[in-house]
C-alpha cells in the first residue's frame, strides 16, 4: 500500500532474463502501487513475457512521474485515485497506456485520460475468488454469524436471538450478472432457492425482474454490478424502504452502490434482517490501512461495526491467490497488447 509520507517506497528494477514467447521486443513498463506479494509476482511472471517492470510500493502521483520515465504503459492498484493532474504529468512523460490491476476503473478519471491520450484498461481475474466470498458473507448474515462469535468470545454460549435461516427457504435477488454475478447464481443453484435477477443482459438463468420488484421479492439482495454515474446509490432511499421487513443485504461490489446514510436508519431500527459489507463508501484511506492507533474519520462506518447484525470486511473479497496471478498476468498481457496495437 502506498504511504502518504515524504519517504520514498523501495523501488525495484527487474531485468528480463527470457523472451516471451510470442517474440516481441523487451518492453518496459513501471507498475506503481505494488505490494510485497504483486511485487513476487511481476518478478516472476514478467520475464517470460519479455518485460522489464520498474516496481514501487508508491501509489502513482505527480512526485512519481520519474519512475515511468522511458516506459509508454503503467500499470497501478484500485487503491488510489488517478486524478487529472497526474494524469496529465503522465501524459507529458510520455505515458500512452494505463493498466489498472481490477475490474473496475472508477478510481481512474477516465475521461481525463483520454483527453490527454492515455488509454486504460482493466482486468480480469478468478470470478470466483469474489463469487466463494459472496456466498461465505450471505451464510453468515442468515446465521447471524456476527453476533454468535461476539457471544462464544465472552464465553455466551445461550442460542436465544441467533436461530438463522436456511438458503432454500429464501429468494435471493442478485443485481448485476456479469461474471461475478453469474458465477454466484451458479453456486446458489446447489442451495436450492428461488433467485432472482437484475441486469440490462439478456442471458441469465434466474428469474429477471425489475429493480424495485426483485427487492420487493427477496429475503437477500447481493449486488455485483459496475460503479457508474448512473448505479453510485442505485440503493438510495427510497430502493431501501422497497425491501421486505426482514431482508439481507450482501455488498461486495462497490461501496458507493449503496446510501449508507439510508441503510443505516433500516438496519438500526430492525427493519433489515442484516448487511454483509465488503466494500464501503469512504472506505478510502481506511481500507488496507492499520487503523488501531489513530482515530476513523467515517462515523458511518463506526455506526455500522456497531450493530450486531452487520458484518464488515475491508475489501478483500477478490483477495486470493488464484485472483491475484491473473491479475498480475493480464495487467502485464495489457500492456504487451497495446504496444502491439492489439488493443
Amino acid at each position: 500500500m502506498s504511504s502518504s509520507g515524504p519517504t520514498r517506497a523501495a523501488v525495484f528494477r527487474t531485468r528480463a532474463s527470457a523472451p516471451f514467447s510470442r517474440a516481441v521486443p523487451t518492453t518496459g513498463i513501471t507498475v506503481y502501487g505494488c505490494e510485497q506479494d504483486e511485487a513476487l509476482l511481476f518478478r516472476e511472471m514478467a520475464p517470460r513475457f519479455g518485460v522489464t517492470p520498474t516496481i514501487t510500493e508508491e501509489a502513482v502521483s505527480e512526485a512519481d512521474i520519474g519512475l515511468a520515465a522511458g516506459n509508454r504503459c503503467i500499470s497501478v492498484g484500485h487503491k488510489t485515485r488517478v486524478t487529472r493532474a497526474t494524469l496529465t504529468a503522465l501524459s507529458r512523460a510520455g505515458v500512452k497506456y494505463l493498466s489498472t490491476r481490477s475490474v473496475g476503473c472508477d478510481h481512474i478519471d477516465v475521461s481525463g485520460a483520454e483527453s490527454v491520450g492515455i488509454s486504460v484498461g482493466n482486468v480480469e481475474y478468478s470470478p470466483d475468488s469474489v463469487a466463494d466470498y459472496t456466498l461465505m458473507m450471505m451464510l453468515m448474515a442468515v446465521r447471524h454469524a456476527k453476533a454468535t462469535l461476539r457471544r462464544t468470545d465472552t464465553h455466551d454460549y445461550r442460542l436465544s436471538g441467533i436461530r438463522g435461516k436456511e438458503l432454500r427457504d429464501l429468494t435471493v435477488g442478485v443485481v448485476g450478472t456479469g461474471r461475478i454475478g453469474t458465477a454466484v447464481i451458479d453456486r446458489l443453484r446447489g442451495f436450492g432457492c428461488r433467485v432472482l435477477a437484475y441486469d440490462n443482459r439478456t442471458e441469465s438463468s434466474a428469474d429477471r425482474l425489475s429493480l424495485d420488484d426483485l427487492l420487493r421479492h427477496s429475503d437477500v439482495v447481493t449486488l455485483h454490478t459496475p460503479l457508474t454515474a448512473e448505479t453510485r446509490h442505485l440503493l438510495d432511499r427510497r430502493r431501501i424502504e422497497r425491501l421486505k421487513r426482514g431482508a439481507f443485504l450482501v455488498n461486495t461490489g462497490r461501496g458507493p452502490l449503496i446510501d449508507t446514510e439510508a441503510l443505516l436508519p433500516a438496519l438500526e431500527s430492525g427493519r433489515l434482517g442484516g448487511a454483509a459489507l465488503d466494500v464501503l463508501d469512504g472506505e478510502e484511506g481506511i481500507f488496507y490501512t492499520d487503523c488501531r492507533n489513530k482515530p476513523i474519520d467515517n462515523h458511518s462506518l463506526l455506526r455500522l461495526q456497531e450493530l450486531p447484525n452487520v458484518f464488515i470486511s475491508p475489501h478483500t473479497a477478490y483477495y486470493t491467490d488464484h485472483a491475484l496471478r491473473d491479475t498480475v498476468r493480464n495487467s502485464i498481457i495489457n500492456c504487451l497488447d497495446f504496444e502491439s496495437g492489439n488493443t
